[in-house]
């Protein structure tokens, strides 16, 4: 908002201040990206210690004979901890439930939620995620980890929590929503570098999938951030090679090194690697369309109150567990292998041969994968020299199995990530295809998995570059790249024929107005003029006090057009654009006039710059404000106080042009102004509701037919799901 206070406060500012807020961001940057690592590595350490413990407990029973024992064992600490998880979410902080990321992108782009970022949101989506992910759910931490950074960041951009008295106030220079999406940004950068020890794929994230406006110095920080997030994770995963970390030991996603050894590939491993892009590209869309399905459901349940939502996610974690102790059973039992290089079966610790019920010597393929962590099952499927170590029929369960488990999953009330799920249904999925076309290609059934993942993640999320490096910080392994690239591209493709990005869907349900980066092509038809609704309300450039506090009650708009009229002119001219927020401070400080006289910069005198630095507070309202009958009448002088170099549009332009404007330069208000003199000198303010389809859409429908529109595939009219 370049009004003039801001500008004589700019000119004041002196270089030991301007190098003091520089050097603060940097210190900024660096205590999120030590505080994300340090969650992480936690995150990371509390699961595997958990869920790890239930596993050696269970297993111990089942090498006793107690498989009764060990069942109930087994379902009551996955029944306790998901029961933990979502007593803690609906009753302390129900924005925690769920991925975040889509919370996290829609504030990038513009929208912000109540409460995703308060400190009671933190606590519950750190505690949350380590309890639900240690009960068994097929969820991820990717997600949870992403909001926790975006949190991190958020609490410390705003100098801590108001509501719990901890603040710091020489945080002040960051209270502002440049500087605090700043600092999100690279908390979400951090939080899925930690999530997978990636610290260039959480940049490159945060850059093509959660920022909707990026700069060449935002790039820097971020980039410090995820570094900082990196040394954090290495330094403590040296801690615990020594073993002290418990069963935390070479376990986890961000300690795993898929292989080292040097891959060949031939110009015939390309047909079957096509094909799986392909289909894993069908996949994706099919697991977006179902699980768009299963939310809006589950959406049904959870309004009916917290009872239905604890109640539905006991069922799935009931569910979960008998398939997962269940089904191994309907796995034959498989003779060790002689040249494994670890101990065969599994027993007290994560392996790729667990025991189960087969006798000495043997392992059950099945429960290698059901009967351990996420993050252990991927390392199974990712592992190299493995290709005769699981059966066509076990890889066929574990995939249907992890893909619906993963589907009705998500959406229950706790923190949940899509990530992880998606990896490892990938994973098996491209098991199977090189299982399939084995004999036909040189690529062992390691990598499969790993170009499986990548399609299904492809499909789901549509990402390229950024997944493309994460999975390649995943396996260390280089010479993958360009069939990587290969899957990623194709799968995204394939799926963008059917519907969006998952994350866009969840948006969609959660009512959340997000603007993408391209227009619709139906949008070229219309021009601003045709969507601009309502009286417009303007402001006088010295308005009325008892004027403005009716305007500010009746309304709910955020910015107000200023005109000058004369005397204060020679015509009507657009002098600029006052905030609500700004107005408020003015009537809250009693900036008030006599008469029709300029203040000029004499009204400067009574603010700082904090007033006017800090966004709209819940607590500010205008029915807040007490004056007097005497007061009503008296005038503000809002030129000091406008946007006099407000973005505006001529009637005349197209709407998809006005909202790549609107979307690239990160407006809130763009005004309307005419394409001839003589008229008002303003015809109308656009905001994000009016460039939203679903508004665009109810003042026309004829366009919701039209040929000018997104090409993509359709399911017959006579064919539903749910």
């Amino acid at each position: 908002m370049e009004n003039d206070y801001f500008k004589q406060d700019w000119r004041r500012g002196e270089k030991i201040q301007i190098l003091q807020y520089i050097s603060m961001k940097w210190m900024m940057c660096f205590f999120i990206g030590l505080l994300v690592g340090l969650v992480g590595f936690c995150n990371n350490l509390a699961v595997e210690n958990i869920a790890g413990m239930k596993f050696v407990v269970t297993s111990n029973m089942m090498l006793a004979g107690r498989y009764t024992m060990a069942f109930l064992v087994f379902a009551s600490s996955n029944f306790g901890l998901t029961l933990f998880a979502g007593l803690i979410t609906a009753f302390i902080a129900p924005e925690a439930a769920g991925s975040g990321i889509p919370e996290v992108k829609a504030y990038l782009n513009g929208v912000d939620a109540p409460a995703i970022f308060s400190l009671r949101t933190l606590f519950v989506k750190i505690v949350g995620s380590i309890s639900a992910v240690s009960g068994s759910l097929v969820i991820g931490k990717a997600g949870p980890m992403v909001h926790t950074g975006a949190c991190i960041a958020a609490l410390m951009g705003e100098g801590g929590s108001k509501k719990y008295g901890l603040t710091w106030k020489w945080l002040k220079y960051f209270k502002n929503d440049r500087d605090r999406r700043d600092l999100v940004t690279c908390g979400s950068a951090a939080g899925m570098a930690a999530a997978f020890r990636a610290p260039v794929g959480g940049l490159l994230f945060a850059l093509e999938e959660m920022a909707s406006w990026w700069r060449s110095t935002l790039l820097w920080r971020a980039f410090f951030t995820t570094a900082v997030v990196a040394i954090v994770l290495r330094a403590l995963i040296d801690v615990c090679l020594s073993g002290k970390c418990g069963l935390f030991g070479k376990g986890g996603l961000i300690m795993f090194d898929v292989t080292s050894a040097n891959i060949a590939y031939r110009i015939w491993d390309v047909p079957p690697v096509l094909l799986l892009a392909v289909i894993g590209g069908i996949w994706g869309s099919l697991y977006n369309l179902l699980q768009d399905r299963v939310l809006q459901i589950y959406n049904g349940i959870n309004i009916r109150g917290a009872a239905y939502k604890i109640v539905l996610a006991l069922t799935v974690s009931i569910f979960t567990s008998c398939l997962l102790f269940g089904l191994p059973w309907l796995a034959p039992c498989r003779p060790c292998p002689s040249d494994t290089s670890e101990p065969c079966p599994t027993i007290g610790r994560n392996g790729n041969y667990k025991k189960f019920q087969c006798p000495p010597g043997h392992y059950n393929d099945l429960a290698s994968l059901f009967f351990n962590t996420n993050d252990d099952a991927i390392k199974n499927l990712f592992s190299k020299n493995t290709d005769d170590e699981f059966h066509l029929l076990s890889m066929l369960i574990f995939f249907i199995t992890c893909f619906c488990l993963s589907i009705f999953s998500y959406g229950i009330v706790a923190p949940a990530g899509l990530f992880v799920p998606v990896i490892v249904t990938g994973a098996a999925y491209g098991r199977l295809i090189g299982m399939m076309f084995g004999s036909q290609s040189t690529l062992n059934h390691g990598l499969f998995a790993v170009l499986g993942s990548a399609s299904l993640l492809g499909g789901s999320m549509r990402m390229t570059v950024s997944l493309c490096v994460i999975i390649l910080e995943l396996t260390n392994d280089l010479l993958l790249l360009p069939l990587m690239m290969l899957v990623l591209l194709i799968s995204k493709t394939v799926a963008d024929a059917f519907n969006g990005n998952i994350y866009d869907l969840i948006m969609r349900l959660k009512g959340f107005p997000y603007l993408e980066r391209h227009a619709e092509p139906y949008l070229r038809q219309l021009s601003v003029s045709d969507v601009v609704t309502g009286p417009l309300q303007l402001f006088n450039g010295i308005e009325k006090v008892g004027n403005i506090i009716h305007v500010l009650k009746n309304t709910e708009h955020n910015g107000f057009p200023v005109v000058d009229e004369p005397p204060l002119s020679a015509a009507p001219i657009l002098f600029g654009l006052v905030l609500r927020t700004h107005l408020l401070t003015l009537l809250k400080k009693k900036a008030f006039l006599q008469n029709l006289v300029p203040a000029g910069y004499n009204a400067f005198n009574q603010f700082s710059a904090d007033d006017f630095a800090k966004g709209l507070d819940h607590g500010d309202r205008v029915e807040n404000i007490q004056l007097t009958d005497e007061e009503l009448d008296m005038f503000i002088d809002l030129h000091p106080f406008c946007n006099t170099s407000p973005f505006t549009v001529v009637e005349t332009m197209s709407l998809a042009k006005a909202l790549i404007l609107f979307r690239e330069v990160g407006l809130r208000h763009l005004l309307v102004i005419p394409k001839v003199s003589g008229r008002v000198p303003v015809v109308g303010i656009l905001t994000r509701h009016d460039f939203m389809p679903e508004h665009v859409l109810s003042l026309y429908p004829s366009l919701a037919k039209s040929k000018w529109k997104r090409l993509r595939f359709k399911l017959p009219g006579g064919v539903k799901i749910f």
